[in-house]
């Protein structure tokens, strides 16, 4: 018995790269989490740049030490 539709050369080829480019997609979705992963697991205070004041970081708001007094 033969098939309705015959898979054309194109069919195979397009199959191949739509194949490769989803193994390139579900590489760069691992890559994100495993560095996600690495980063909550290091622990400490994770800050990134929100352009908000943060006194944590900034050398003049902390408190002198060492000091005379």
């Amino acid at each position: 018995m033969m098939a309705i539709t015959r898979e054309h050369e194109l069919h195979k080829r397009r199959f191949g790269r739509n194949v490769g480019l989803g193994l390139v997609l579900v590489a760069f979705i691992v890559l994100v989490f495993g560095l996600t992963i690495a980063k909550v697991q290091r622990g400490g205070t994770i800050e990134a740049f929100d352009h908000t004041y943060r006194p944590a970081i900034d050398p003049a708001a902390q408190p002198m030490t060492g000091g005379t007094e």
